[in-house]
C-alpha cells in the first residue's frame, strides 16, 4: 500500500514504476507484466467502444486479440455495465470507467497489478467486488500496489504499507 498527502509523489512513483516517466536519479527494475489502473482516463481511446478499448489495451499489454476475445465474456460480466459496452466510452459515467477498466486490468493475469485510486469512483458493491478480485490475484502471487486515501482499504487488503510525505 501507498499512503501520502496529494502532492507527495504517489502517483509519479506508479508513473516511474510503469515507465510512463523516468526517474531523475535512480533506476526501478520491474519483474514481471505490469497491468495498471492510473487516473481515470488514462489508456483508453474516447472515440472507441468499451470492447474496442478492452482489446487495444490487451494489445498494449502483449496479449493477441484471439485472447483478448476470448476472455471478453468475463470482462464483460465482471465490468457489469451491459449494452454501453457496444458504446464509445466518452459516454461513460466514471463509475462505467472504472468498471470496465478494472475488468480489463485484472482479466490479464498481471504479475503486477497497480492500482491508483480508481476504485474510489465505484459504488460501495463493485469495490467489494474488486477488492475480492483483488485479493484472488494476491494469493496466485500476483504483487499489488495499491494506492488510497482510504486507510481502512490498506490495512485490509495490504500487509506492508509506505508514507510518502514528500
Amino acid at each position: 500500500g501507498i499512503l501520502g498527502r496529494n502532492g507527495s509523489g504517489k502517483s509519479t512513483l506508479l508513473q516511474v514504476i510503469c515507465s510512463v516517466m523516468h526517474p531523475t536519479h535512480g533506476e526501478v527494475v520491474v519483474n514481471g507484466r505490469i497491468s495498471a489502473l492510473l487516473e481515470l482516463g488514462a489508456g483508453f481511446n474516447p472515440e472507441f467502444t468499451g470492447r474496442e478499448n478492452v482489446i487495444l489495451n490487451g494489445a498494449i499489454m502483449g496479449i493477441s486479440r484471439r485472447e483478448m476475445l476470448r476472455g471478453l465474456p468475463e470482462i464483460e460480466a465482471f465490468a457489469d455495465i451491459g449494452e454501453f459496452i457496444e458504446q464509445p466510452v466518452k459516454m461513460y459515467s466514471s463509475g462505467m470507467y472504472v468498471r470496465l477498466a478494472f475488468a480489463a486490468a485484472v482479466s490479464t493475469f498481471p504479475d503486477i497489478l497497480i492500482v491508483d485510486e480508481a476504485l474510489a469512483v465505484g459504488d460501495i458493491a463493485f469495490q467489494a467486488k474488486c477488492m475480492g478480485r483483488i485479493r484472488r490475484l494476491m494469493e496466485v502471487g500476483t504483487t499489488v500496489i495499491f494506492v488510497s486515501h482510504d486507510v481502512s482499504a490498506v490495512k485490509a487488503l495490504c500487509n506492508r504499507c509506505l508514507y510518502l510525505e514528500a
